[in-house]
């Protein structure tokens, strides 16, 4: 069995293992993760919530409600968004990559909600490219662009 992935909040109050296989890895563009991140895109890397341990001795972990159906998991005192979870994903924690120090066993595979990307920000290469509107996120389709 492969290694375990280890990560960190900032400030390193919330920590997390993961026991490998991931699910999947992918760029998500989607405009609720550019507002959570502060950032153009985000790479999450998906993973069965019974392969996912948590270390938060100080429950510094707070979740916000980000939709009806999704919400998003930071730490209360350095503001660093670690995790997504959702109704739409059962069984699944979606971990942020940049948190994982080293390799993992999954490359980024794809751009989801690629229609919603910013424009100022050049993504090329050869990976998948899913629109909010395509079939391979009709689980997602409930959740509208952030205006």
């Amino acid at each position: 069995m492969a290694h375990s992935y280890e990560g960190a909040c900032l400030c390193g109050g919330v920590s997390f293992r993961v026991q490998p296989p991931s699910l999947f890895c992918a760029h998500c563009h989607c405009t609720y993760c550019q507002a959570a991140h502060g950032a153009a895109f985000v790479t999450w890397v998906g993973v069965a919530e019974e392969r996912f341990e948590l270390d938060d001795p100080e429950g510094r972990l707070v979740w916000h409600q980000s939709s009806e159906q999704s919400r998003r998991g930071f730490c209360s005192h350095c503001g660093t968004t670690l995790f997504f979870a959702s109704t739409m994903a059962p069984g699944e924690i979606h971990v942020a990559r940049a948190l994982i120090q080293g390799e993992i066993d999954l490359a980024p595979q794809a751009n989801a909600f690629h229609d919603q990307r910013v424009h100022w920000v050049n993504i090329e290469g050869d990976l998948t490219t899913f629109d909010s509107t395509g079939p391979e996120l009709e689980r997602y389709r409930v959740i509208k662009a952030r205006d």
